[in-house]
């Protein structure tokens, strides 16, 4: 049975086994928690990296004018002046004057069908007074805005003199290299800058798992292109990143979809933007991913505050601000997307007594996507049979991750695999001593192939 849309306690499910299978753990747990942050287990911190590393290959190493960059987290403060984050990065907040609680007022508007004021991000919603707290009913408060960005200081002195900011997005420190790259790698039109980095944000109302947190992950491209070529590098970009869910992370294309952005939904700087969304069982279609024709704003804005020019000169020798293409996708929801998606339950069919009447999960990831993509079983833990499971095991694991498990039945270690989305089991017999031969267990099919232990490396070069 695949995963239901229908199925109310499906996220339940899911933070569950991702807390008991060690993909992902509460931060602080043992202190009571701290609010929406979570930390990534031993599996979680594979599937994490997995993903990355895909996405590093499709976008950068796959291209020969994508260039990559790691920029600082902690940045001059007036990149956040000539980006507008000082004076916009703002939600609009409200307060119950009975319970206490507090919303965004454009998110309780949208609940209620009611078109926010198009400028709530720069003067909070008027209409909002119309609305009464979803918790309690009692009145709320005026809106009032409130700056996302975590300030922080430089030295030891808590003043203006040291204020600075942790990056609210990665695209600002690609921008105030792009002279750096233009000179160090003799680019020419169109090319990218792409990198993976932390960012942060102080969410008003994170939450829904991993979907939104206070502390994130983002994988972000700027391709810089002629202002004349820019609505087909769009394009380009959005059927680009689109097929990637599909092809490299093995996203169900059923649950994924493309919407463009209305006009009076663009940001200032925008020309035009699409979000690729996925199908979440928690919220129906959110933003997975957003691409968007951001024009020339944000070179000519830091050129305009730092002085510095930050101009492109074609070879006929005409200087001009590029216009830039930006696919911006986060690590976590990339994740959690991948994690609702492989997520299946299926009749029991491991072969463990326990489970017997009941459903088993499994995970039906990607073969690339997998944390751990071979598990290795003896039947038994006599030492002849643990000692070639081991030297099996210690000559896969050099080139793919893998797992040795010899405790408990051979139905409750397929079971412990087929819950984490391990692709492959190889099972270690009594025979394989005789015939030098094990058993090699598909995840999705169920097939069982006998193979010769000289022959496994092959075998699953050819199936990764």
């Amino acid at each position: 049975m695949k995963k239901s849309e229908n199925d109310p306690n499906l996220m339940e499910k899911i933070v569950s086994l991702a807390k008991r299978r060690g993909f992902i753990f509460p931060s602080s747990e043992i202190y009571g928690g701290f609010s929406s942050s979570y930390d990534y287990g031993p599996l979680g911190v594979e599937l994490k990296n997995n993903i990355k590393k895909i996405w590093w290959r499709e976008v950068v190493q796959k291209y020969d004018e994508i260039y990559g960059l790691d920029s600082a987290i902690l940045m001059h403060p007036d990149i956040w002046k000539a980006s507008g984050h000082l004076e916009s990065f703002t939600d609009p907040l409200v307060d119950c004057k009975s319970c206490k609680k507090r919303f965004r007022a454009d998110h309780l508007l949208e609940a209620e069908s009611i078109k926010p004021d198009l400028e709530h991000k720069k003067k909070p919603a008027k209409n909002i007074k119309d609305s009464k707290c979803p918790e309690c009913g009692g009145e709320l408060t005026e809106a009032r805005s409130f700056n996302l960005m975590f300030k922080t200081y430089i030295g030891p002195v808590e003043d203006e003199s040291g204020g600075a900011y942790l990056r609210p997005e990665t695209a600002q420190g690609i921008f105030v290299n792009f002279k750096n790259i233009l000179n160090t790698s003799r680019a020419k039109l169109p090319f990218g800058i792409a990198q993976i980095g932390k960012a942060f944000r102080n969410e008003v109302t994170p939450g829904n798992f991993i979907f939104r947190m206070r502390e994130f992950e983002q994988m972000e491209l700027e391709y810089f292109v002629d202002p004349k070529e820019a609505d087909k590098w769009y394009k380009f970009w959005l059927d680009e990143r689109f097929k990637f869910y599909i092809d490299s992370l093995g996203v169900a294309k059923k649950n994924l979809r493309i919407r463009e952005h209305r006009k009076d939904e663009l940001a200032h700087y925008a020309k035009a933007c699409s979000d690729i969304e996925y199908n979440f069982p928690f919220a129906s279609w959110s933003e997975l991913e957003g691409v968007a024709n951001r024009q020339d704003y944000d070179l000519k804005s830091h050129q305009k505050y730092s002085k510095e020019e930050l101009n492109y000169t074609d070879e006929k020798g005409k200087k001009f601000i590029p216009h830039v293409i930006e696919p911006s996708a986060g690590v976590d929801r990339s994740l959690l997307t991948v994690l609702v998606d492989a997520f299946s339950e299926v009749e029991t069919r491991s072969g463990d007594k326990d489970a017997k009447h009941q459903k088993e999960i499994v995970l039906r990831f990607h073969k690339e996507v997998a944390p751990v993509k071979i598990a290795v079983l003896p039947l038994s833990k006599k030492e002849n049979l643990s000692k070639l499971s081991k030297q099996i095991f210690n000559s896969l694991k050099i080139k793919w991750n893998s797992i040795f498990d010899e405790t408990g039945s051979i139905g409750k270690r397929y079971r412990r695999q087929d819950e984490i989305g391990t692709p492959y089991c190889v099972t270690v017999d009594f025979d394989s001593l005789e015939d030098k031969k094990v058993t090699v267990r598909d995840r999705d099919t169920m097939k069982q192939d006998r193979i010769f232990i000289s022959e496994l490396e092959q075998y699953f070069k050819d199936k990764f």
